[in-house]
């Protein structure tokens, strides 16, 4: 086998790593510099001498790129990585601010092809040049040939998002055997010989990585060899990007108010002036103040000076939008700030010194004369973590053979249940590689189909959750409602790609998909899951409350309609069937009300009233059980699972024992096609 390297696929610049005995080692480009701009361009004079017949217009990938950029800016790309598993209402914001041209027949739903030139490509197309350009950086370097690496994602990268890096990985001609979250790889990379007073091996460790384009945040713990991620957080729409957006804006309404020119309809100009003033952040963080000094169209010049207390308020609200993803980290590890050992810092934009003490403040660092981790580069460290998971998949290095990676998934997983709600299979921060089984049944009798629709998300009802997928189980053999049992299992793989699959178990029938990736759906969804099921907590549940008393009052109505056919009916007195139906039409008309008191105690009532009647159906079943039976027959009999079904007009969730988990209906389909959910 050859080398497995490992590739920090970034938003402005990506890099790649491989083990070099036992140290982890960035490997420069043709250059000498470790970096490549995450940039493309569409070179329309060259061509490629490959080409036999009709000349192509050529790629060009990295610091050659980012010169071009600015002469050619509609033949140019950067910061693609925001781009990926996206769709085309995704991105309008930053449309405005990117000169990006979407293919004018890209629809909604679809993934994005964006037009250089005369050609237009995908992210993950895109992506691939960029992970091209590394393999051969690394090709060049090792001096053999590089088929397999570790690539590093956001933390919160959707399954589409990590699907589409796979991709790329793919048409560069990479085996990729592994994605790991970022924040991950930066504790890999530190992991190594980080120690607690230099005698006591770290317990518990936060990575804060604030990127080009992606903030994620996660709690770890560290025991004898085990890196065990017990938390993730983050923002998949928020980093340096977003301070140079800023900057940007500020610097575009001086100069149309102060020169009467809107550099906005002038891609080549707009992109000199983003350079200008990523150059000026990048000053700020050294310097007390950043000049700029730039040509504009027509002759004039814009000149402004940023002093950093200017600066540093400018961004606030950029910074204070990192808080709250890793206060939330810290209560779902049930850790507070004084419980982490050690913060490691990862990003360039991290560099900037309130950033620093921003996360200084979060984590109550100063206070117990701790600082955060920035021996290694803060650039690099990703990539060096990579190279590090790659060396464990590998199993050629001593410093990592006795490692071990526990990643998380960052949102719950489920189903959707009868009534619309959300049945959780696998729960957020769940260890990866996982998987899950849960059993269900059916809601109609009869039913030879059910369908099952993928959710991920925190709050309880499917319509505020994300839908992943949809598929059905068909060929169930007509039964009762209640009678099947339907096991859905969830597979994650260590890529955080998922597996689900159904199966009956009394009659065999089984169905499964593999999650794609579902493009179009907006990265606030995602991000905003967490948050939305806090602020909706409440009426969620009460919501949840309402739907599941409801179900339960349709069973038990369900179950009395059926009565009078059952021979133990004509055993109950006028009196005791008197006494069925008027609790029988008083929760009829209590249920399609909002007050959850009165549907339980109209549903209890209505057991009660049917209680002697489900004493004679069991004595009757009793004895047809043991007649014509020896008493050892009538034993075995008596303790079947038949005898000791649960009473029939019992709801659900009721009467279950502690250690119990009562079958959830399914969001369902009947054998005529009528929705049932």
């Amino acid at each position: 086998m050859g080398p497995i390297v490992g590739i920090d696929l970034g938003t402005t610049n990506s890099l790649v790593a491989y083990m070099q005995g036992n140290e982890p080692v960035v490997i420069p480009g043709v250059d000498g510099s470790n970096l490549v701009p995450s940039i493309v361009t569409l070179d329309p004079l060259s061509t490629d001498a490959t080409a036999e017949a009709t000349p192509r217009p050529t790629v060009t990938v990295g610091n050659s790129a980012r010169r071009a950029l600015i002469a050619t800016p509609e033949r140019a790309i950067y910061s693609v990585k925001r781009l990926m598993g996206r769709g085309i209402e995704d991105i309008g914001e930053e449309l405005k601010l990117f000169p990006f041209r979407i293919a004018p027949d890209v629809q909604p739903g679809e993934v994005l092809r964006i037009t250089l030139g005369e050609m237009s490509f995908t992210p993950s197309e895109i992506s691939a040049y960029i992970l091209r350009q590394l393999k051969r950086n690394a090709e060049r370097f090792l001096g053999t040939p590089v088929k397999q690496a570790v690539i590093t994602v956001p933390a919160y990268f959707n399954d589409a998002q990590r699907q589409a890096t796979r991709d790329a990985g793919r048409m560069a001609g990479l085996d990729v055997l592994r994605l790991v979250n970022e924040p991950t790889a930066a504790a890999l990379a530190y992991g190594l010989d980080r120690a607690t007073d230099g005698s006591e091996p770290v317990r518990t460790v936060a990575v804060y990585d604030l990127g080009g384009g992606t903030f994620d945040v996660s709690i770890l713990r560290l025991n004898d060899g085990i890196f065990e991620v017990v938390a993730t957080n983050g923002d998949t729409h928020l980093g340096g990007d977003d301070i140079d957006n800023l900057l940007l804006v500020v610097a575009l309404d001086e100069i149309r108010a102060e020169h009467g020119v809107d550099l906005r309809q002038q891609p080549d100009a707009i992109q000199a002036l983003r350079k200008a003033v990523i150059e000026a952040k990048i000053a700020l963080s050294a310097e007390s103040v950043a000049k700029l000094d730039i040509e504009l169209p027509g002759g004039d010049r814009y000149r402004r000076e940023i002093p950093r207390a200017v600066y540093e308020q400018l961004i606030s609200p950029v910074l204070e939008r990192t808080a709250g993803p890793c206060r939330q980290a810290l209560a779902d590890a049930g850790i507070v700030p004084e419980q982490v050992d050690e913060v490691v810092l990862v990003g360039g934009s991290t560099r900037i010194p309130a950033v620093r003490t921003l996360v200084d403040e979060i984590f109550h660092l100063s206070a117990r004369g701790r600082k955060p981790h920035t021996e290694l580069n803060p650039d690099e460290v990703v990539a060096m973590g990579a190279a590090v998971q790659a060396s464990i998949l590998a199993g050629n290095s001593a410093a990592t053979d006795q490692l071990l990676l526990l990643d998380v998934t960052p949102l719950s997983l489920g189903i959707e249940a009868l009534g619309g709600v959300v049945a959780r299979v696998l729960q957020r921060n769940s260890t990866i590689p996982a998987s899950a089984t849960e059993h269900f049944t059916t809601g109609v009798d009869g039913q030879t189909n059910v369908a099952i629709h993928v959710l991920q998300g925190e709050r309880e009802l499917a319509r505020d959750c994300r839908s992943l997928a949809r598929f059905d189980l068909k060929g169930i053999p007509p039964m009762p409602a209640g009678l099947p049992r339907i096991e859905v299992k969830f597979l994650i793989d260590a890529n955080g790609i998922l597996q689900v699959s159904a199966r009956e178990q009394r009659s065999g029938i089984e169905a499964q998909i593999e999650v794609k990736p579902t493009y179009g759906l907006t990265d606030e969804q995602v991000e905003t899951m967490i948050l939305d099921s806090f602020d909706h907590a409440e009426e969620d549940f009460a919501e949840r409350q309402l739907i599941e008393a409801r179900l339960e009052a349709d069973t038990i109505l369900s179950a009395v309609a059926k009565a009078p056919e059952n021979a133990a009916w004509s055993l109950l007195t006028e009196n005791e069937r008197s006494a069925v139906f008027a609790a029988r039409d008083h929760l009829a008309a209590t249920q399609s009300g909002s007050d959850l008191k009165a549907i339980r105690a109209a549903t209890t009532a209505l057991d009660q009233a049917t209680r002697r009647f489900a004493e004679l159906m069991m004595d009757q079943a009793v004895s047809a059980a043991m007649r014509g039976k020896t008493m050892q027959a009538a034993d075995r009999t008596l303790n079947a699972d038949e005898i000791h079904a649960p009473h029939p007009f019992a709801p659900a969730q009721i009467n279950q024992q502690p250690d119990q988990q009562p079958e959830q209906q399914l969001a369902t389909t009947s054998a005529t096609g009528e929705s049932h959910d």
